[in-house]
């Protein structure tokens, strides 16, 4: 039926969509930590972050950019260092609230401001990998008839397609991250390996950005 918008091998689009949202990234550690260490409430704003950012990279791989990301080493390693300077930063700065400071502080990794801007964090590490428009892009169009005269149509179909999953594993997260928040509160030793974890995690995938060719 979808084909008739545009859309061509819908199931094997849909199965490639359930493994690509299950690999393990720095916006999904993100999501579980929030809902962990907050709650709910902001996980919900963690997700909403990640999926206004993703919205907004395959509108920006639809209008073209990913020609640009891909032609242009220099905005290329731009946008690439500035996310794997955001990565390090929240790394380290949960390493640091984790190993350094005093232990009757170490799991409140965040101050108020921090718990307030969780929406613009997440959104903020969604944007930050300009590797994301390119693979949309090259993902997408493999399910784009090429046959079809607006291709706008199936480019939200798919964008829509991505979005629900994406969404629907989030909050299966959130409600974990709940879940194992109410362990680590009465478990210090294993709330602050888990942070140690998480900063080590985040650390990883900055190196991994930075060193990461065009």
């Amino acid at each position: 039926m979808l084909e008739d918008f545009g859309v061509i091998n819908l199931w094997t689009y849909v199965i490639g969509v359930i493994f690509i949202t299950l690999i393990p990234g720095p916006n999904s550690i993100f999501v579980l930590t929030s809902s962990a260490k907050h709650g709910v409430k902001e996980g919900y704003k963690a997700s909403l972050g990640v999926f206004l950012g993703d919205a907004t990279l395959i509108f920006l791989a639809f209008i073209g950019v990913a020609s640009l990301v891909r032609t242009s080493p220099l905005f290329f390693s731009i946008v690439k260092y500035a996310g794997a300077a955001y990565l390090l930063y929240l790394g380290g700065r949960i390493l640091y609230t984790t190993l350094i400071k005093r232990e009757g502080h170490a799991i409140e990794e965040t101050p108020k401001a921090t718990k307030e801007h969780t929406f613009r964090k997440a959104l903020l590490l969604s944007l930050t990998n300009p590797k994301t428009i390119i693979f949309y892009v090259s993902f997408f169009v493999q399910f784009v008839s090429p046959d079809y005269p607006n291709t706008a149509i199936p480019f939200f179909i798919l964008g829509s397609i991505l979005e629900a999953f994406s969404m629907l594993y989030l909050s299966v997260l959130i409600f974990g991250g709940a879940t194992l928040a109410s362990v680590f509160s009465q478990r210090y030793g294993l709330a602050k390996l888990s942070n140690g974890c998480i900063g080590t995690l985040f650390l990883a995938f900055g190196l991994k950005l930075a060193l990461a060719s065009s």
